[in-house]
């Protein structure tokens, strides 16, 4: 994270990628402005595999424990990667 305590979308794609093992990540910041208080996340995660949405969202809030004191509103979409592999057939 940013000396500052800002939150910005590379440094959650980043610390998701890295904590989360994940194979995809993409971070679109929804907040007026830009000002990063407000995301929308994919995750694709081998992580995720077998596990409920609750447990997928638990593993992800934990990841972001610290962001998420600052960030207002958060919309996160996890999938498996076969269920990734599903969604880009679409």
């Amino acid at each position: 994270m940013a000396g500052d305590g800002a939150v910005t979308a590379e440094s959650l794609r980043e610390k998701l990628r890295r904590e989360l093992q994940a194979e995809h990540v993409e971070v679109e910041d929804t907040s007026p402005n830009h000002c990063s208080t407000s995301f929308k996340v994919l995750i694709v995660s081998p992580l995720f595999d077998g596990k409920p949405l609750l447990q997928r969202h638990r593993l992800v809030n934990g990841c972001l424990s610290e962001e998420l004191k600052i960030i207002h509103a958060f919309e996160q979409k996890t999938l498996t990667p076969a269920q990734w592999e599903q969604e880009k057939q679409k």
